[in-house]
């Protein structure tokens, strides 16, 4: 039993970093139909950064402004030219990842290397450490952040409305490929700050974001597309879920448990837990 509820702190710290992670592909898939492959790549960018820099508080800033600069101009070089070809821009943006990883393997080197914890961040309470519990904050203070940028301000509510209906939105007179250029910088940035906060729970290596990538996809997916508060009910129960069937059997066994559950639910509810109600241009 102890080691049962030790299993809870590592659960939920999981399903923090993959809501951070897909409150970035909300954005972009949510919104574009864009299944960006290039996003654990920015995870990893984000996580090398504060290799590089060392001050966690530091990089985090650094990190959202990197990896967001980073997707900008994928998709102003790229992407946005292949918006209508969903097959072309799955395929760009893989090449472009493997690009990347090649990248910070010449870099960096192959092997993983180690972000040290800041000293603040030792210690615990009861079952939680600290460094799980600044990822936990990290992750409200992120939600909080996408929220209140959804819903108190302009540039959000424009989102929105491109969201529920692209067409519409563009004869209402919104600029949607400014929109989109912005949803794709604050996407990857937040893919950034995933990357620091994967830090703190295990090495960096040039395929980092590949370990979390397709759970994060899979958060969005049960979540509903371009759905806030799916993406955190489906963080939490799929890090909790992943923590808990690793705990009973094995990290191999642990996958298929993973991927056997989500696709028994996504046949119960294939749009995910809530849909996304839009409005038919007519």
């Amino acid at each position: 039993m102890p080691a049962f509820v030790n299993q809870l702190p590592i659960g939920l710290s999981i399903g923090a970093v993959l809501l951070l992670i897909a409150l970035g592909l909300t954005f972009t898939f949510g919104q574009m139909g864009v299944i960006n492959m290039a996003h654990g790549s920015f995870i990893m960018a984000g996580a090398y950064t504060a290799y590089l820099i060392g001050d966690l508080l530091l990089a985090l800033p650094a990190a959202f402004l990197v990896a967001g600069l980073m997707g900008l101009v994928l998709e102003r070089a790229a992407i946005r030219h292949l918006y209508a070809r969903p097959l072309d821009t799955l395929l760009l943006a893989w090449g472009v990842s493997l690009v990347l990883q090649q990248l910070a393997r010449d870099l960096f080197g192959a092997p993983n290397v180690q972000v040290p914890a800041p000293a603040w961040l030792a210690g615990g309470i009861g079952i939680l450490p600290y460094n799980r519990l600044f990822i936990m904050a990290l992750a409200v203070a992120g939600v909080v952040a996408v929220w209140a940028y959804l819903t108190r301000t302009g540039l959000g509510r424009r989102t929105q409305a491109v969201v529920q209906n692209r067409r519409l939105a563009a004869t209402s007179g919104i600029d949607t490929g400014r929109v989109d250029m912005l949803t794709f910088f604050i996407g990857s940035g937040l893919a950034g700050v995933a990357g620091v906060a994967v830090t703190l729970i295990g090495p960096v290596g040039p395929a980092l974001g590949e370990v979390y990538i397709v759970d994060a996809f899979l958060v969005v997916v049960a979540g509903g597309l371009g759905q806030l508060r799916g993406a955190v009910l489906a963080a939490v129960g799929l890090g909790l879920l992943n923590s808990y069937a690793e705990f009973w059997s094995d990290a191999s066994l642990a996958k298929v448990i993973v991927f056997a559950v989500i696709i028994a639910f996504l046949q119960i509810r294939p749009q995910g837990m809530f849909v996304l109600r839009s409005r038919v241009l007519t």
